[in-house]
This record gives structure tokens, C-alpha cells and sequence, in this order.
């Protein structure tokens, strides 16, 4: 629901390039008033023509890719790009597709630490002005085969929705040791320092 008092100043709601139910509730939660765009982005092509890019920049790239495309359709309005990338030791996760993708997610990620790149794209006037990452540190517990499958059934299908097979704000929270990081980042949408950027711009109410 959009808060009842917007702190937003732009002459149009902030279009967030992106149908993420999650990062529009951080905006609205934010008291900011939004409205989505998909922005139809291939991001594999965009992660091929990426090729040795490091995870933390290829998700500003991909970040950026949302913005522009979306912003070339409405040059008068703030668009907001954002994409996370899960990053174990250099080796980028993707969704997994189903039950069996998530699991060997898991096994993979179980007993280490990996990280999630949180970028965002800022563009203004129909081009991008500016991209900034935020990374949070995630240590998952030791789970075997057996742990591993009572997770997936207490999660159900929500395990193909997250690169990492699991989301911080259900069952997912039972699978981690250690957490390292701003919870917006880990959600996908540092808003600290998106915050701070849209208030340099005059575009906040304080």
C-alpha cells in the first residue's frame, strides 16, 4: 500500500524500472510515490556482452541497462534501474528453475559465505546519471541432504523466486549463521544511499 504521506517532490511518481513486487514496497514503505515499468531487458545477453566483468559490476551493468531502456520511453521522469547478483567467490548464481535447481543451489551454498551485489541505476533527463552497488555478506549453515529438503518444503515454490533460493523474510532466515549487510541491500534496493542520492537531487521532502 503507498504511505499515506509521500515525501516524494518529483513532479511524477518515481518510475521504478522493474515489476519487483518487493523493491516497490521498500520505495512506498520509503514514503515514496511509484509506478513500474518493465523494462524487457535480456539480461543474459546483457551478462554475455558483460563477459569478465566482476559480479559487483555486472550488476551495475545490468542495473544501468533497466534504467536506459526505460528512461529512452520516458525521458521526463526519475527512473530508478536495480538488479542483484549472487556471487560465490567470483561464480554468479541465477534463479534456479525448480525444486532440483534450488537444491543444488544450496548444496553449493551451505557451510560458506557469499555475497549479493545490490546495484542501482539513476537516470534523469532520459540518460543515466549515475550507478552505485551496495553488498551484503550472507554465511549459510551446514546442511545436508536432508536439511536441505526440509527447507524446500517449508518454502514451497517461493525457492525458484531468488537467485539464492531463498527469501530472508520467510523460512528462508533458518538457513543463515551470519548476516552482514543493510536488509534493503539484501532485498535487492540499498535504500540508504538511493535515499541519499534522490535528496541531493531536491527530489525528498528533507
Amino acid at each position: 500500500m503507498p504511505h499515506p504521506s509521500s515525501l516524494w517532490r518529483g513532479s511524477a511518481p518515481l518510475l521504478l524500472a522493474s515489476t519487483s513486487p518487493t523493491r516497490r514496497a521498500l520505495l512506498e514503505s520509503a514514503a515514496l510515490t511509484v509506478e513500474t515499468h518493465a523494462p524487457g531487458v535480456d539480461e543474459r545477453a546483457v551478462e554475455a556482452q558483460a563477459a569478465g566483468l566482476s559480479p559487483a559490476d555486472l550488476a551495475e551493468r545490468l542495473a544501468a541497462a533497466k534504467a536506459a531502456t526505460v528512461a529512452d520511453q520516458a525521458p521526463d521522469r526519475v527512473v530508478i534501474g536495480a538488479d542483484q547478483v549472487l556471487d560465490l567467490d567470483g561464480t554468479v548464481f541465477h534463479k534456479p528453475a525448480d525444486r532440483a535447481g534450488a537444491a543444488t543451489h544450496l548444496a553449493r551454498l551451505q557451510g560458506r559465505t557469499h555475497a549479493l551485489h545490490s546495484a542501482v541505476a539513476l537516470a534523469v533527463d532520459g540518460a543515466v546519471a549515475e550507478v552505485f552497488v551496495a553488498t551484503a555478506r550472507l554465511t549459510m549453515r551446514p546442511l545436508d541432504a536432508t536439511g536441505i529438503d526440509a527447507y524446500l518444503d517449508a518454502a514451497g515454490s517461493a525457492v525458484t523466486g531468488s537467485v539464492g533460493a531463498y527469501q530472508l523474510e520467510g523460512v528462508g532466515i533458518h538457513l543463515f549463521d551470519r548476516i552482514e549487510g543493510d536488509h534493503s541491500t539484501i532485498l535487492g534496493l540499498p535504500l540508504p544511499p538511493l535515499l541519499a542520492r534522490l535528496r541531493e537531487r531536491g527530489l525528498l521532502a528533507f
